[in-house]
């Protein structure tokens, strides 16, 4: 009798773009990465309560923040952590390889794709929040009207020619192109309208001018015409990050070769560092950049409710027209109720003055965000809801199914 023996099939090792594909998308990258997310957010909401919500969510989660290391309590964790932005990237990468081309595709699976769909959607939109929207604010009295915001956390150098008492061919040199120039690194920019450059140094976050006749310098800082920069003591820090004031070091660069002497800058000075050339005069300003809008609002009337016995607001309402291109619109913007416009929403933040007795003028603070993805959130937890519903209707049809069967078969 001949016995016939079937050979074994030979399994190929895993070439190695597979086993990148397959660590990439698999389930215990998606579980390590949640739970990162949820340490890194437990350990920002106790940060945030000594160091302020805007330099906490920079630090846990600003794409410049590749690892950190908790402080609690003043009390460093060496516990070094992997940014949140960085953890939401891999998250991204791994729903994508995973929730949607590795996933089992027919029609069994149609929720859940349109619900890994829907979260890929939110990680995107938190990303587009991330690096395009910008936020301030708008303070407007009753009957003024204002068609600037003021970004509340970006420091600017505005150098302007001043012409019949107005700065005129204002060139500004943006934050995000200063704010890495620390201790002695330096920056020279161009400025094409100016008859000279400008050399940039020594940023700081916050800061302030100080008179080395009141206090001598105590790390060796430079001193420009008898002051120099003295950063705010660390207690400081734990305001709100839009009460910084930033500082820095610059210097004339003539076009001759010439240099000027450094001279100071800084968001809690009062007046603009003058320069004059020949027969013009310029001034170089550091302040908080403002940005127009595409319309005026004036604010018509304010009103504010408190509840009964206490100070605290219950309401807020600022009736305001809405001024473009010759034509008005009225328009109500309340708590909860902001008004979207132009891809800009503004909010009821706050007004003023605080304690106004009756028949004073009032003033209304809008905070100004221009976020793209400002209703994006929305709609990937629409999209994430109807997958889960679809998942649900499908497991419900199914199991009533099987159930038909085994009375039929019964």
């Amino acid at each position: 009798m001949e016995i016939s023996e079937t050979p074994l099939a030979v399994r190929h090792p895993r070439s190695l773009p597979g086993r990148i594909f397959d660590l990439l998308s698999g389930f215990g990258l998606a579980t390590i990465t949640l739970l990162l997310l949820g340490q890194l957010t437990w350990f920002a909401t106790l940060e945030q309560i000594d160091n302020g919500l805007y330099p906490t969510l920079t630090k846990y989660f600003s794409w410049k923040s590749v690892y950190l290391i908790p402080e609690i309590n003043g009390k460093i964790i060496p516990l070094p952590l992997p940014g949140g932005y960085w953890v939401c990237a891999v998250l991204l990468v791994n729903l994508i390889l995973g929730g949607i081309i590795r996933i089992r595709k027919g029609w069994k699976h149609v929720g859940n794709l349109v619900a890994h769909f829907g979260i890929i959607f939110m990680l995107i939109g938190g990303g587009v929040s991330h690096h395009f929207s910008e936020r301030g604010n708008m303070a407007v009295g009753e009957g003024e009207s204002s068609n600037v915001a003021e970004d509340y956390f970006e420091y600017v150098v505005e150098v302007a020619e001043i012409k019949d008492g107005k700065p005129e061919k204002i060139q500004v040199i943006r934050g995000r192109d200063i704010d890495d120039l620390k201790d002695a690194r330096l920056r020279t920019f161009n400025l094409p309208d100016m008859p000279f450059d400008l050399q940039v140094t020594g940023y700081l976050e916050n800061a302030v001018p100080v008179a080395a006749t009141e206090r001598a310098p105590d790390h060796e800082q430079l001193v420009a015409d008898g002051y120099f920069l003295m950063e705010k003591p660390k207690l400081a820090v734990a305001e709100e990050a839009e009460r910084f004031t930033a500082g820095c070091y610059a210097r004339i660069l003539n076009r001759d070769g010439s240099k000027g002497e450094p001279f100071l800058l800084a968001g809690a000075s009062f007046h603009p560092f003058s320069y004059r050339f020949e027969d013009r005069v310029f001034t170089v300003d550091m302040r908080k950049r403002l940005w127009p809008m595409p319309f005026t609002l004036k604010l018509d009337r304010f009103t504010a409710a408190f509840h009964p016995g206490t100070m605290r607001p219950s309401k807020f309402v600022s009736e305001v027209t809405r001024r473009e291109n010759g034509g008005e619109a009225k328009v109500t913007i309340q708590m909860n109720e902001p008004m979207r416009y132009e891809g800009l929403t503004f909010f009821q933040a706050s007004y003023g003055p605080p304690g106004a007795g009756p028949g004073e003028k009032m003033y209304s603070v809008f905070e100004v965000v221009r976020n793209p993805a400002d209703q994006w959130p929305k709609y990937s937890l629409i999209i994430v809801a109807i997958g889960m519903a679809i998942t649900f209707l499908i497991k419900l049809g199914s199991f009533l199914g099987s159930g038909s069967r085994k009375q039929r078969h019964v």
